[in-house]
């Protein structure tokens, strides 16, 4: 191994040899905690070092970095205190999430670390969002993400790639080249012949890097920042190197050829360094005698804090307080002076008004910017908030998704439109794993609303007309809002944009133009979590929301001798479970009525807490009615079949005649 020290001082050089030296030692402590049973699981990055420790070194430390599982080297790089890391890993209350999450699975805004998550692609996507709100704030500075040669198949990679290179965002994407996931070795992986030749196809410059040798690494990335600075641009980097040890401890390396382990095990990045400062002058024999004993000082110490804390207590609220961040809703009167418009000009002013209301607020989607979007919601928005906070993406909704994560993490409100709520499954692991659980994990907020066009009735078939609130009920974390009417549209939605927590706002595309209502001019907000007593009766009391609203409203005006609570919910995450309770106590009757299929539906949920807590005043069983467990169909003869339309009066009636 080769090391060129260009002009850095031996001052520079032992301090690079201190940052490199300490999560090696630390390494060797936790193999032996390990076979003691006293940390259950370890990811060891043993041979890596120079990587983490490079990359920590050359950033400043307002600069963030999103590691993985064998980064060690960009949390001690960091200074963070041992005893707080020993308790982490313990699961411990010193730690970063509480006894919630495992090893690095966490982030801390003190130190300007964003941890991962286990489906690893997600991060590049972050990484993004952080770097775009660092040029929006054009403070030059860079972000540095790190990712395994594995996850370089994720298609969160290739998403994360694109979107930097063309929005032009400094962030190194820094792939630690290991020669195995967990056990499938490269050669089963990729074909390319080096991983850095991908930045080729995003227009990316792209760097080789021999991730063993710290001066090497240093030295280019050091360059590479400066560089980036003055020339705002994504880098990538192949860094290649050796997993001397397994996927994680319990998995061992038997599947790994020995004349691999001896050649990499001559490479080792501490060993090697150590050799290079002491034949060259710099490190002495009782200068390193004296770190070695400085620093297991330090391990021993803090491990004692950490073993010396008690276990965490498993404390009912606080668990139940801290899945969503906590929040006080801003209550703006609505002005007298009101205009007659339509839904989609409802949410068009509430976009509007909050992006005037919030400069750091950023709207991201296809087609948003010159052309309006689909729906042409955001027409003219480009002319006056620029096509800097209004930005078309490429086709990529997992990365975008993300990329909202980031923009939360650095100081912004991130907006995104799905073109239609059937494509959020391609970005439903972000919503579901970062969005959801970023403030139960660590305590970080995901200040992102993602717009969901949605809903049937216009004939466009299965993958343009799903009703998919059900995907996010069901997720502890989502605020989930669907309004059925212009005036609830436009304050709910400002309510959503203003609340720091992931909302998923549902927005039926057949009431986009069908609807009109008088709305307040100026910013208002309503409540999350109050549903709307839309007309009031003794005999029944029917449950809706989004457009089968209406066509409960519709069913009503047939039929004025039914005397009918009618309930727009508004919210489904919170649920105004209070207004149902006392409504269903009143009329002792109750039909739940929603547009998405019948099985696993909110609806069921309903259902099954009224039966829980109103049985007693119950005179019939609870009804549902939803639409056909089966895909939404394209022809309208079968559409209408499929639609609960049709069926609704004739399941009332009968509920009303049990």
């Amino acid at each position: 191994m080769t090391f060129d020290r260009k002009n850095l001082t031996d001052n520079q050089l032992l301090d690079l040899y201190k940052r490199i030296l300490k999560p090696r030692l630390i390494e060797e402590k936790m193999l032996i905690l390990i076979r003691q049973g006293k940390v259950s699981k370890w990811f060891s990055g043993i041979g890596q070092e120079a990587i983490s420790v490079g990359v920590t070194a050359v950033l400043d430390t307002d600069e963030y970095i999103l590691p993985m599982h064998r980064n060690l080297g960009v949390f001690t790089g960091r200074d963070i205190p041992l005893y707080r890391l020993f308790s982490q890993w313990q699961g411990k209350a010193n730690g970063f999430t509480k006894g919630r999450d495992r090893s690095f699975h966490f982030g801390t805004q003190q130190y300007k670390i964003i941890g991962m998550i286990s489906h690893l692609g997600p991060q590049l996507g972050v990484a993004d969002g952080i770097a775009l709100a660092n040029k929006l704030k054009k403070n030059g500075k860079v972000t540095a993400v790190f990712t395994g040669e594995g996850a370089t198949s994720e298609g969160d990679f290739h998403e994360a790639l694109n979107i930097a290179s063309v929005w032009e965002l400094p962030v190194m994407f820094v792939i630690e080249n290991n020669g195995y996931g967990l056990s499938t070795p490269t050669n089963e992986q990729y074909r390319c012949e080096n991983l850095a030749d991908k930045g080729k196809g995003y227009g990316m410059e792209s760097h080789i890097v021999d991730g063993n040798n710290i001066l090497e690494v240093f030295n280019l990335l050091s360059e590479l920042k400066a560089s980036m600075k003055e020339n705002p641009r994504p880098v990538l980097l192949e860094f290649k190197t050796f997993r001397m040890r397994g996927h994680e401890e319990a998995s061992g390396t038997k599947y790994v050829p020995q004349e691999l382990m001896d050649i990499w095990a001559i490479k080792d990045p501490v060993e090697n360094y150590k050799k290079y400062l002491t034949e060259n002058g710099v490190l002495t024999a009782d200068f390193d005698a004296a770190l070695h004993a400085e620093i297991k000082k330090d391990i021993d110490e803090s491990l004692a804090i950490a073993n010396a804390e008690p276990e965490i207590e498993a404390s009912l609220s606080e668990e139940l307080n801290d899945v969503y961040k906590p929040h006080v809703f801003e209550y703006v009167k609505p002005s007298e002076e009101k205009e007659n418009i339509r839904f989609i000009d409802a949410i068009s002013a509430s976009l509007r008004q909050s992006m005037e209301r919030y400069e750091n607020s950023v709207i991201m989607g296809q087609d948003i910017a010159e052309y309006g979007g689909a729906f042409k919601i955001t027409d003219g928005f480009v002319a006056q908030f620029g096509k800097e906070r209004v930005l078309n993406t490429p086709i990529c909704e997992s990365a975008v998704v993300s990329a909202g994560m980031g923009l939360s993490i650095n100081g912004y409100k991130a907006i995104v439109e799905m073109q239609f709520a059937d494509f959020v499954s391609t970005g439903f692991n972000p919503i579901v794993n970062l969005l959801a659980k970023s403030h139960y994990r660590w305590l970080e907020k995901a200040d992102v609303v993602v717009r969901m066009p949605c809903g049937g009735g216009t004939q466009a078939g299965p993958f343009h007309s799903q009703t998919n609130e059900a995907w996010f009920t069901k997720t502890p974390g989502l605020k989930v809002v669907y309004p059925a009417f212009p005036y609830d549209a436009k304050g709910l939605l400002n309510t959503a944009i203003n609340d720091p927590n992931p909302v998923l706002f549902f927005e039926h595309k057949q009431l986009y133009r069908s609807v009109y209502q008088d709305v307040p001019k100026d910013y208002y907000t309503i409540p999350l979590g109050k549903a709307a007593l839309l007309k009031e009766g003794n005999d029944v009391t029917i449950i809706s929301f989004g457009a089968a609203v209406h066509w409960a409203l519709d069913t009503l005006a047939k039929n004025p001798d039914i005397s009918a609570d009618l309930l727009d919910l508004r919210t489904l995450q919170p649920l105004d479970t209070e207004a149902i309770f006392a409504s269903v106590q009143k009329t002792g009757r109750v039909i739940i009525y929603q547009e998405d299929s019948m099985f696993g539906g909110i609806a069921s949920d309903i259902s099954a807490m009224i039966m829980e807590n109103c049985f007693k005043h119950l005179d019939a069983p609870v009804k549902r009615v939803a639409s056909l467990d089966t895909p939404i169909p394209f022809t309208k003869t079968l559409e209408d079949q499929y639609l609960p339309k049709g069926r609704f009066e004739n399941d009332l009636k009968e509920l009303l005649a049990y």
